[in-house]
């Protein structure tokens, strides 16, 4: 179509003619899910630039936990979210087809079991009897149970609540828990009359690691790989720059500023939090170590290995032979950053 026909078209107000402009403008349209987990890239919803990036319409939709989004994946409703392992080992196991295209942290500081003053645990001698909570099916759940596991102690020595996280907030206050295996903002809520008893990191040296990462579903993965590309460019830029200007990130900022209106809390709390998290480059995550190497993928491995646990903990069924097709580095090859 030369420019007059495009003009005698839009004179004539002939729909046929405009019809294929129409279309292409709404396929660009995806529904992501987020959580409250505090990233540099969040920044990112918060100033529009995911979707400039990617030439999409975005609609951002908050999430309480990785099972909820899941869920949402599964119904269609979202094709691109943020989750963790242990819901992606879950989710996966039973049948739903998506792919991990970007490792947003790994396990670190941000996710911590913290116990109530009062609670009269010092120590993790302590925990028999006791009472903890953590979200359904998220990795902390996981790693709470692993924890419990490689203590020698069961779910009949500790009662494990699997509650949403503002439930736990609200149980802990009222002093019906104590304690919680969380992530930002409950992690800092619960601390004010708490402490740390172990991390997340703490957890995964006894041989329970974790990730979290940006899924799609694989159908919108293999048909949208440029949306992929330009996302992961995204988070790459804000990450080089955390990495590169501490000063561009602290309470002050703007970037913090950002953050906390995209996830809630304040800015001290956001640039806080921040410091708590074990990022990963561009390239180690490409690598074969994580999400490269196929059948050899590290990431890969985590979700078979948690597979496993939660099959032993009778929260799924089946454990699949691989889980090499959930996991690509595409979207980090070629991304810009």
């Amino acid at each position: 179509m030369n420019i007059r026909t495009l003009l005698a078209a839009i004179t004539l107000g002939s729909a046929s003619l405009l019809a294929p402009f129409v279309v292409q403008a709404a396929d660009k349209k995806v529904v992501v899910a987020y959580q409250t987990d505090a990233l540099p890239s969040s920044v990112a919803i918060a100033n529009g630039e995911f979707a400039k990036a990617t030439g999409y319409e975005i609609d951002f939709r908050k999430f309480n936990s990785g099972a909820e989004i899941f869920a949402a994946i599964a119904s269609g409703d979202v094709q691109v979210g943020y989750v963790g392992s242990s819901p992606f080992a879950a989710a996966t196991s039973r049948g739903l087809e998506v792919k991990a295209f970007y490792l947003s942290s790994i396990s670190g500081i941000d996710e911590a079991l913290v116990v109530r003053n009062g609670s009269g645990i010092e120590s993790l001698t302590d925990l028999k009897g006791k009472k903890l909570a953590a979200a359904p099916v998220s990795t902390d759940h996981y790693q709470l149970l692993a924890l419990i596991k490689s203590l020698g102690l069961t779910e009949k020595d500790v009662q494990v609540f699997a509650i949403p996280q503002p439930e736990i907030v609200a149980s802990y206050n009222r002093g019906d828990i104590d304690g919680g295996f969380v992530w930002d903002p409950a992690l800092t809520e619960l601390k004010k009359n708490g402490k740390v008893l172990v991390t997340s990191k703490d957890v995964a040296d006894k041989g329970a690691p974790t990730f979290s990462a940006w899924v799609a579903a694989s159908k919108f993965a293999d048909e949208n790989p440029a949306f992929l590309k330009g996302f992961a460019g995204v988070i790459n830029k804000y990450y080089a720059s955390f990495a590169a200007d501490k000063k561009a990130w602290d309470a002050d900022s703007e970037n913090a500023k950002l953050l906390a209106k995209a996830l809630g809390g304040t800015a001290e709390q956001q640039a806080a939090a921040l410091k708590n998290l074990t990022l990963l480059t561009p390239e180690v995550q490409a690598s074969e170590a994580w999400l490269g190497g196929g059948e050899k993928s590290g990431a890969a491995k985590i979700l078979k290995d948690t597979a496993a646990f939660l099959k032993d903990q009778g929260k799924v069924t089946e454990v699949l032979p691989s889980y090499a097709a959930f996991v690509t580095p595409d979207a980090l090859v070629n991304a810009s950053n």
